[in-house]
């Protein structure tokens, strides 16, 4: 149980990442890919009914006793919060409103997060056009791990450990890699959201409150659906950096599962990113892929040469331009 990874330093890559050659490619070959290039207006509807769904929830377990708020922030609220997350990331690539209007899908963010009970749209979605015009850049992407995550999580324990404190350690880790000043949207984000919360503790009291606040943290912590973040981009196999997943939880996170068609056209909505595997079958079929995001955690701790180090990185070269 204590044994430790061999690898002790990630996987340097002085290559540009694959996506925009393959997607170049495709859309040559598959022109027709571009219809799909097109907001998904059923996400509104779908985000105002979590958003509810939620409500329901803060109000039911007001009186509950304490083991049933944790039971029900683990096996409701839990996946809520997670699939909130993973409507948020749909928003940041402006898929709720389109790209024309951007500013309707940054307070459409805002209004996503409200259930979450912590601050994370507008911030997440400055970073994550990091991870996509630069996956893996050195100091930019802050979907890499710190060079102190890679080496003190480097036994089974250890990394077990690592896959509970995901929440923390995704939180810090962009003031540890590439701090950015706040922004005015930011302040908003946060000033919405803890009106948001000292409202739920004013009307429905601390159990409500701890439910809602617990439900992020299992969720983005120790939780199936949380396989995503490590099956998305660890190098499992050498020299493959981004995989796919094609199990049934993409049901519950937009499909976030088909990442190799995501990072190749991120201006597709996850509702069209299985027409994309099938209208471009020839270049996805053959690619490493998961059936199982709880395997995906499983293999991770007990597989003693993956560690987050397992990620490909790059020196990035030329003009970088950020959020």
């Amino acid at each position: 149980m204590g044994n430790t990874v061999a690898r002790e330093d990630f996987e340097w890559v002085y290559t540009d990442q694959p996506h925009a050659d393959r997607r170049k490619e495709i859309l040559a070959k598959h022109p027709e890919i571009k219809a799909l290039m097109k907001p998904d207006y059923n996400l509104i509807w779908v985000v105002v009914l979590m958003v509810l769904a939620q409500l329901t929830a803060f109000y039911l377990v007001r009186d509950l006793d304490w083991k049933w708020v944790i039971f029900w922030a683990y096996v409701f609220g839990s996946c809520i919060s997670h699939s909130m997350t993973l409507a948020i990331h749909e928003i940041s690539h402006n898929s709720a409103f389109g790209n024309n209007k951007a500013m309707w899908n940054r307070w459409f963010g805002i209004f996503a997060n409200l259930p979450l009970g912590l601050p994370y749209s507008i911030s997440f979605k400055r970073y994550h056009m990091d991870h996509h015009r630069y996956l893996g850049g050195d100091g930019i992407d802050v979907d890499i791990p710190t060079n102190f995550e890679g080496w003190f999580f480097c036994t089974r324990f250890r990394k077990f450990i690592w896959i509970v404190l995901q929440p923390f350690f995704y939180a810090i880790r962009p003031l540890c890699i590439n701090p950015k000043p706040i922004t005015r949207l930011e302040i908003i984000n946060l000033l919405a959201q803890l009106s948001f919360d000292v409202m739920i503790y004013y009307l429905w009291g601390v159990k409500s409150t701890f439910y809602m606040l617990a439900g992020s943290v299992l969720g983005l912590g120790l939780h199936p659906i949380s396989g995503h973040f490590i099956a998305e981009h660890y190098m499992f196999l050498k020299g493959h950096e981004t995989y796919s997943y094609y199990g049934p939880l993409n049901l519950l996170t937009f499909n976030v599962g088909y990442h190799n068609e995501h990072h190749d056209f991120p201006n597709i909505p996850g509702k069209s990113l299985p027409l994309v595997k099938k209208i471009a079958a020839e270049y996805y079929e053959n690619l490493p892929q998961y059936n199982s995001w709880i395997k995906v955690l499983y293999d991770f701790v007990m597989d003693d040469t993956i560690s987050p180090y397992s990620r490909m990185k790059r020196h990035l070269k030329g003009e970088v331009k950020q959020d």
